[in-house]
């Protein structure tokens, strides 16, 4: 089943990533080790297994929230949110991770 999923991130959930990785280098916020090793996967649009995509789906939902903080989507003075945000790939990157999950299911990792 899974060999019919492409687990590699569309061109706009790497360019994101790399963004938040950029945003992150210049105003040294936002994102943990995780979220660092995350973006630079995505922005080499490296495969990804199912249960990293499940955890993408879990990062999204907790982080929701960051997206009401100032200066969410201030690329000149960005909140600490909207750069992890970013690193995981952006609004583009919750969408794909969500119908990624919907297909792949409770199938077991591989």
């Amino acid at each position: 089943m899974n060999d019919e999923i492409d687990f590699r991130c569309p061109e706009a959930v790497a360019n994101n990533a790399a963004k938040g990785l950029a945003l992150r280098d210049r105003f040294k916020r936002g994102g943990t080790e995780i979220g660092w090793a995350r973006a630079r996967d995505l922005k080499n649009r490296v495969s990804l297994s199912p249960s990293t995509i499940k955890r993408m789906v879990s990062f999204f939902a907790r982080h929701e929230v960051d997206k009401r903080a100032r200066n969410f989507g201030n690329d000149e003075n960005p909140s600490a949110g909207y750069v992890a945000w970013l690193l995981w790939g952006g609004d583009e990157g919750r969408a794909w991770a969500i119908e990624l999950k919907k297909r792949i299911g409770n199938a077991p990792d591989i």
